[in-house]
Parts: structure tokens; sequence; C-alpha cells
């Protein structure tokens, strides 16, 4: 009788890929303080609940604060009621603001699933659609868009609850006459890349938004000229110093995203030179400098099918180049230009609120590190080849940094741990809850009264990232130490999809580990 030929004991891949998975993801988590992004990201979202402008809704959560601004934009004969404060006074500002509805929009669509399995998906899109519902207020004509609400240099006079503002509510537009074409770009970009959240949960709404931001790009593709030389007055808080140019590609690339265009992407690929994509190389992502994000969403084109037999294909590479040189930067392996870092590992750009460009940062190394993984590619610098695991592990070590691997031992998300700022430059945290007390408080009554108490603020601004520590990490938690304990809505909008990455690698790091 013939015998039976056992099987050749080959090894079953699942397995070894399924190992090779875990340890790759145990590595980047190992050796590093527990932290709890999920938490993280919950809070964060509260944050931007405190920065409410206008009526609020009855699900706030955020109790101490209340309705204002309710007659925004009435003098002008238009409804400019909602959007955001930025920071810790209460200028509205149209540029910040539509950045932090792009970021918060892009890291949805980013890391959407990741989000949803935080349980804080809902939040996230209220997040967004306080923005863009403004936005659609503030866009009353193709060819007008309502720039600012409010003086920053009457505003900073006074330290009052939003509650009781006495300043000026001057609310200032473009128009073809006083154009802004940066402006218009950020808010085409912010409408676009919203309209592709909402595409599939609310068709209706996406379309509206996809209908302001084409009219917005046409505005301000067709009248060019910088935001702040038409409106002198928001020079002195957000000047466009970078230009018009950068933000025009980069609601070209949300239009292109959000409708799949030629028109766009062409666009994208004709003014690549001129407009300083593929010749722009930064160390810094912004709400005034764009083009490390268009650059980035250039390169990861590269993946589709579509572009890869494209003529302009060698146009993607060279934004693909540019993106690179602010990865590597970050990275500390350029030649000669990179981001500088405090000793304890923190990027640092510049003294005032430098942890805007630590989060900006931190969300597009995790986006290019995903970007490699897809293609089994190293990043090429001149320090040396870089894989996907590299990166994503120093983009957490900014984050943990943020929440208190740091050499204060503090958390510079407000809220989060036990050792955070708690007097943060925000006049509403700093004051008497409206809700406690509905007495009126005075412009300077706030001064006299509020502003140099040494007391912790009476309500913590929860979820708000700081302006953060020196160059030698340093940080010293006085409200009037503006530089670094006030916190504005961009510094925390990249985060969302940062935290939702992370929190989603400890969840599978956990469960792998539990299966074996």
């Amino acid at each position: 009788m013939e015998k039976t030929k056992k099987n050749p004991q080959y090894p079953d891949f699942r397995i070894m890929i399924r190992c090779c998975f875990l340890f790759t993801i145990s590595a980047i988590f190992a050796k590093s303080q527990a932290f709890n992004y999920r938490d993280a990201l919950s809070k964060s979202l509260l944050y931007l609940e405190a920065q409410r402008s206008g009526r609020l809704p009855y699900n706030q959560r955020v109790t101490w604060r209340h309705h204002s601004g309710l007659t925004d934009g009435l003098e002008q004969g238009v409804d400019l009621v909602g959007g955001y404060y930025d920071a810790g006074d209460h200028v509205k500002f149209g540029l910040p603001m539509a950045f932090t509805v792009t970021m918060l929009s892009w890291g949805v669509t980013e890391f959407y699933e990741q989000i949803a399995m935080t349980g804080e998906l809902e939040h996230a899109l209220e997040a967004i659609k306080w923005g863009t519902d403004y936005f659609i207020k503030a866009h009353t004509s193709p060819n007008v868009l309502w720039a600012a609400v409010g003086d920053g240099d009457t505003d900073h006079y006074c330290w009052q609850r939003p509650e009781d503002m006495t300043t000026s509510r001057q609310a200032y537009k473009i128009d073809e006459r006083k154009p802004g074409s940066d402006l218009a770009g950020e808010t085409a970009a912010a409408m676009a890349a919203a309209a592709l959240v909402f595409r599939e949960t609310n068709p209706h709404y996406s379309h509206l938004l996809l209908h302001h931001a084409q009219q917005l790009f046409v505005f301000g593709d067709k009248y060019r000229e910088k935001y702040d030389e038409s409106i002198p007055t928001t020079k002195k808080y957000y000047a466009s110093v970078s230009g018009y140019m950068d933000e025009l590609l980069w609601a070209a690339m949300w239009l292109y995203k959000a409708t799949g265009r030629e028109d766009y992407f062409k666009y994208i690929i004709d003014n690549a030179h001129n407009f300083g994509g593929t010749t722009w190389a930064t160390t810094e992502f912004s709400w005034d400098v764009k083009y490390a994000g268009v650059q980035i969403l250039a390169a990861k084109m590269i993946m589709e099918e579509k572009h890869q037999q494209n003529s302009h294909i060698h146009i993607l590479e060279q934004y693909r180049s540019k993106a690179e040189f602010y990865i590597c930067s970050c990275l500390n392996k350029n030649n000669s230009t990179n981001v500088d870092r405090t000793p304890g590992g923190l990027l640092y750009v510049r003294p005032w609120n430098n942890m805007q460009y630590v989060s900006t940062a931190a969300f597009l190394l995790i986006v290019y590190s995903e970007f490699l993984q897809s293609l089994n590619q190293k990043l090429i610098c001149h320090g040396g080849l870089v894989d996907q695991d590299e990166i994503l592990r120093f983009a957490k070590s900014q984050v943990d940094y943020i929440l208190g691997s740091n050499p204060m031992n503090m958390s510079y998300l407000v809220g989060y741990g036990s050792n955070y700022p708690t007097r943060v430059h925000h006049r509403g945290a700093s004051m008497v809850s409206y809700g406690e007390n509905k007495g009126f408080i005075g412009c300077t009554q706030g001064y006299d009264n509020w502003y140099s108490r040494l007391d912790p603020n009476p309500n913590v601004l929860v979820g708000a990232l700081v302006g953060g520590p020196d160059y030698e990490d340093t940080f010293n938690d006085l409200r009037g130490n503006y530089m670094q304990t006030e916190a504005c809505t961009y510094n925390t909008a990249p985060l969302i999809g940062v935290f939702a990455k992370l929190s989603h690698l400890d969840y599978q790091t956990s469960t792998l580990f539990a299966s074996y």
C-alpha cells in the first residue's frame, strides 16, 4: 500500500504578518508613558464648545458658557451670529477659524473610523458644522465674504466675559473692491473639506457647502489680493505673511478631492511652480502657511491609479519632494534646514504659541507615515533612510510631550492629567461664570477684579492646548503670560485626528496582546 504523503509544513503567513504588525505597534508604544488618547480627544472637543459664539444649543456641554455675540452683523444688516472665538479674546477672525474647520474636516476624513471608535464622531461633526454654518452666513453673495467681527484693539482693552461684551462688534468684509484671496481660499478649502465629511450623512448640506466653496474659489482666484491689505486692522493679529497663493492651491486641492473635477486638478498642476507648490520648501504648517499640507495631499495622489500613468506625474513627484523636505526637517534629517527642538525634544518654531506648530506637525507626520506604509516605501532624507515606524514614533513623542512626558511633567492640554495650566489667558474662563453670577462685569472691571488674581481660573478650559513652554522647556503658568498660556482653536483642531489614530493603535496593541 502506498504511504500517504504528508503536506509540507509551510508557515502560516497570516500569523506571521499579524505577529510582525504586533511587534511593530508594540515597539512604538513600548518604553513610553501610557496616555489615554481617547480621553484627550474627548476633552479637546469640549474646548471647541467653550469657544462657541452665538446662541448656544440645548446640548451644550460646557455649561459655564452662555449665549454671546447675538447682535453680530446687525449694524451692517447681515446675520453674523455664531462661529468661534479663536483664542482668549472675542474677535471672530475668519482666517484662523476657517483653518480650524479645514483641519477638523481633514482629521475626520482621514481618520473617520478611528474617531467613530472613540464614540466622539458626532461631537466632531458638530464642531465642524458650528463653523460651516457660520461661513454660510458670512458668504452673503458670490463675491462678498465677511472676514471678521470685532476690533482687536478695543477688544484687548477690555477683560470681560463674552456674555457681557461692550466692545465694538464692527464687521469687516472682502469683496471685489477690497478682495482677500487668502481668506476666500481658506474658507473655500474649509467648506470643500467639510462637504466631504457630510457627503454620506447629510448630502443636501454637503452640496450646499460645495456650492459656496466653488463660488469662493472663483472669487479668490479672480480678484487677487491679500486680505490684510484690504482689511488693515487684521494685520496686527493675523497677518498673511505667506500671501494668498498657498491658499488658492489649498482650496483647489480640497475642491478636487470633493468633486473629482479635472479643472481643479489642472489648476494644481498648472500653478504648481508659479504659486510655490513645487518650489516652496517650508518647515512649518499653520493657519498662515499651507504649503506643506498642499504638498502632502498632492503626494498622496501618486497612489491613485488614474494619476500613475498621467503625463503630470512628474509634477506630483515634485510636490512630494517638497512634502518630504518638511517631514525630514521635523525629523532633524535635512542637511541644513531643520526645525529646532527644545532640550526635552519638543519641536520649536516660535516663542509665541509654539504648540500650534507641534500639533500640525504631529498630524502631517502621521498622515505621511500612513502614506509610506501604503506604498511599502521608506522616506529618503539627507540624514538617511527613514521607515514609517520611525516617523510615527516621533509624532507620538510630540503628542506625549503635550500630555505630560516633558521636563515640567505638565500636561499642556488643560484638564488632562493632574498637573496642567490653571491660569489660562482666557477671559471667560478667568471670571465667575455667567450661570453662577449674571451680574454685569464691565470692560475694565475684569482687569481690576480678575485678571491679576493668582488663584486658578474659576472655570477650567478643558481640552485647550495652550501655547506651551519656551525654548528651554520652561513654562510660567501666569494669566498675563499670553505667549505661553493662551490657547487657540487651531492648536486643537489637528489633534482630533491624531488622538483618534493613537487611541486606535493603543486598542490594536492591547487587543493583539490579549489574543496571544
